[in-house]
């Protein structure tokens, strides 16, 4: 199956012009004394040192060396379209023009090199930021799990004793000790355990056991 070209008139335009600015550079090259295939050089000189710049640009909009050569070269493309136009004899090409093409090379090498090895400007590093430290936050359930459903066995197993009294540590047993005398001396009556147990939000076998060592009600 053959695959259909689809004309382009931007492309056909783009090349038409190239082509035509290249023979201009060329044949400006060769009135001024550089023959052979120097004169094929210079063109492709002036047309990739445009490139560079122009892709530079692309990058660094605001890189004022970019903006330098792509006027230069962009000034050395017309010039040559201009030179070649009847604007100037080549036959008698001016001292001037002669000692311009003969320089050129050097100063293409220039500004390729600088656009090449001329590093591009990056965004500066954010400042850091100190982020605040989330306080830690402890999670203690007031309820136990419900016991899972067991299937009841022909022959039962002895009952098993009670757990014992988890120890309460002092740190915690004096601040709930605390906690009772303040409601006491604020209310007048003993904290109830219900409520001391809610106030410190712990399991209920540390919470009966602190109510027992501080004999609630």
């Amino acid at each position: 199956m053959s695959r259909s070209i689809r004309f382009d008139a931007v492309l056909v335009q783009a090349v038409i012009a190239g082509a035509l600015s290249f023979a201009h550079l060329h044949d400006l090259a060769e009135a001024a004394g550089q023959t052979g295939w120097k004169a094929w050089a210079y063109p492709v000189s002036v047309d990739l040192l445009l490139v560079a710049a122009w892709r530079r640009l692309r990058t660094a909009r605001r890189d004022h060396s970019a903006w330098t050569w792509f006027v230069i070269a962009l000034t050395a493309s017309l010039g040559a379209n201009i030179a070649t136009a009847g604007m100037l004899d080549l036959n008698q090409v001016p001292a001037w023009l002669r000692i311009l093409v003969a320089g050129w090379p050097a100063l293409a090498f220039l500004g390729g090199t600088l656009l090449v090895h001329t590093p591009t400007e990056t965004a500066a590093p954010a400042q850091a930021v100190d982020e605040a430290t989330a306080p830690e936050v402890e999670m203690h359930r007031t309820d136990e799990p419900a016991p899972a459903a067991t299937t009841p066995e022909l022959n039962p197993s002895p009952p098993q004793p009670a757990p014992s009294a988890p120890a309460v540590p002092v740190a915690l047993l004096d601040h709930a000790r605390k906690i009772a005398d303040a409601h006491k001396a604020s209310t007048g009556s003993v904290m109830p355990a219900d409520a001391l147990s809610a106030r410190l939000q712990l399991p209920a076998p540390m919470a009966n056991a602190i109510a027992a060592e501080l004999q609630l009600t």
